[in-house]
């Protein structure tokens, strides 16, 4: 089971004090219990161009319904050339993702060492697409009971990181699936393709506030 750290010392604005924008709030800190009193809330961090850290929760905000993601055909093909394996290469994954050489990086060494830590405790895990022994794609992302805040993903090999994602869907279908909540934060045409939808806040927050109620998959209890 994850490890709970301390509380946060900050105080992070609730719901009802959030204006009509996707960035809500500036300032407080990367440690463990004010990430997790972040996601907790409905809220995710990515650091703003001025070095402040940047929370937001997008007005329309993305999420994958577990029974939705469409898998095409040559999906599911390339999928039986691919092994899945679960937080094996947590550092090599969180080090393709932030590869400095992608285009939009947000994932700086303060990011890095904060979801390592969360990782150390339990919070933060890696799905990884592997072939022929080498490590071809993958993501990872914060689990909170029903929650799975995806953060980033990569891929070395064509259609790895679908994998990835399809093996996290596995992975979180249980007989909880109706009510967890796989969070990618923003659509884009490449998540829609895949069968990402977009709920309101309102709506998002209430789908969080019953998937926190629930029990961690079976893989991470």
């Amino acid at each position: 089971m994850p490890e709970e750290p301390p509380p946060t010392p900050w105080h992070l604005p609730a719901p009802h004090e959030w204006p009509l924008d996707d960035m809500v709030a500036l300032g407080a800190d990367l440690a463990p219990g004010t990430l997790l009193a972040a996601y907790r809330s409905g809220l995710f961090p990515m650091p703003a161009p001025t070095g402040d850290v940047a929370w937001w929760s997008p007005v329309d905000r993305a999420v994958l319904p577990l029974d939705a993601m469409r898998v095409s055909r040559s999906l599911r093909r390339a999928a039986r050339h691919f092994e899945i394996r679960v937080d094996t290469a947590f550092a090599q994954v969180l080090d393709a993702c932030a590869d400095p050489r992608r285009p939009d990086g947000w994932i700086d060494g303060g990011v890095r060492a904060a979801y390592t830590t969360l990782h150390e405790l339990g919070w933060v895990h890696s799905v990884e697409a592997w072939r022929d022994g080498r490590l071809a794609g993958g993501l990872y992302g914060i689990a909170i009971g029903g929650l799975f805040a995806g953060e980033s993903m990569f891929h070395r090999e064509t259609d790895a990181s679908k994998v990835a994602l399809l093996g996290l869907v596995d992975l979180l279908t249980d007989d909880h699936a109706e009510d967890r909540v796989l969070d990618v934060q923003w659509a884009t045409d490449h998540l829609l393709g895949l069968g990402v939808v977009e709920l309101s806040r309102g709506d998002y927050l209430a789908r969080l506030d019953r998937a926190l109620s629930l029990p961690l998959p079976a893989r991470w209890r």
